[in-house]
């Protein structure tokens, strides 16, 4: 069973929490920690999350990761 990897950012505003909420909705697990990072040339905090998710169909790079 192949495991999809997904690498979740977005600035630090509730929509970042919002993305991870929908992947997890659509059966993602965490990965690890959050990360936050200063996005020096836009001024803002940048958060990242990574996710996980077993999947039956094989791995291809076409995937489209968000529809799974």
């Amino acid at each position: 069973m192949p495991t999809l990897y997904r690498f979740l950012t977005h600035d630090d505003t509730s929509e970042f929490c919002h993305k991870v909420t929908q992947a997890l909705d659509k059966g993602w697990q965490l990965h690890g920690n959050p990360t936050y990072a200063f996005d020096q040339a836009n001024g803002v905090m940048r958060c990242g999350q990574a996710v996980t998710k077993h999947v039956t169909a094989a791995y291809s790079p076409d995937m489209k990761l968000g529809d799974q």
